[in-house]
């Protein structure tokens, strides 16, 4: 699966803010109607450690009214969560009615990073598929709008990049034991993602796969999807707004072309 995904794409600088303002300026939009028709929309956001994932999330965030957006970084659980189901700290952050939440990793911690470092022994990951299934069916028949991403990049990319951030005083601490010790069993890890993405596929929560090489093409392809999605489900946006948000674009592109 992950080896169809042709990781050389790429988008260059001025195609990138040609096509990202039109489609930020429409998830606004779309997330006034969002609001408006009480949707909980819940975004996933996993692939492999400096993969990108902070960057999506800046431009996802960047044209969204804070008010009805949550970002959830999950870190490995604390003593007092560890005396709950594990799912439960994951139910306490799923969206209300009309708000948008971006998890920066998930659940699926359990089947992929806690399995691989030992921290989930064999009975609590092989379980952990079929709950996973059942929570995300019972977000979904709730009327949550699951949207799952995963990043994906080479073990190449991955290591210049944890060379770029360790080299900085300011940016190594991004760099944990975790992360090292995915490098590290890269191939391992990659077959435990196939493995999680061919058992959590379904229609009402399916999978994204992202060449994330290029950051920007990342981010327009996470984007694109997820106004795509919106759409899908509160409708397309009125012509009235679509001619307000041509205007802005096209107003945006002037101003672009009077500094150059």
């Amino acid at each position: 699966m992950l080896g169809y995904l042709d990781l050389s794409q790429k988008v260059g600088r001025k195609e990138f803010k040609r096509r990202v303002e039109p489609l930020q300026w429409r998830l606004y939009a779309l997330q006034q109607a969002v609001f408006q028709q009480h949707v909980p929309v819940l975004v996933v956001l996993e692939g492999w450690a400096a993969a990108g994932k902070g960057a999506v999330i800046a431009t996802l965030a960047e044209p969204l009214d804070p008010r009805g957006l949550r970002v959830v970084a999950v870190q490995p659980a604390r003593p007092d969560q560890q005396r709950y189901p594990w799912l439960h700290r994951f139910w306490l952050n799923v969206p209300a009615a009309g708000q948008i939440v971006i998890f920066d990793s998930s659940w699926y911690r359990r089947v992929l990073t806690e399995r691989l470092i030992g921290l989930a022994r064999r009975p609590e990951w092989q379980a952990a598929y079929q709950d996973i299934v059942d929570f995300e069916q019972t977000l979904a028949a709730g009327g949550v709008l699951v949207l799952k991403f995963w990043l994906h990049i080479s073990r190449q990319t991955q290591h210049e990049r944890f060379e770029a951030l360790r080299g900085s005083k300011l940016t190594r601490w991004q760099v944990d034991r975790e992360d090292l010790a995915q490098h590290q069993a890269y191939k391992r890890y990659a077959r435990l993602v196939e493995t999680a993405l061919a058992r959590t596929e379904a229609a009402h929560a399916s999978w994204t796969l992202v060449e994330a090489t290029d950051k920007p093409h990342a981010q327009l392809r996470v984007l694109e999807t997820l106004v795509t999605r919106l759409e899908q489900r509160v409708g397309p946006l009125p012509p009235a707004v679509m001619s307000d948000l041509q205007h802005k674009a096209e107003e945006a592109g002037r101003q672009d072309a009077g500094h150059a």
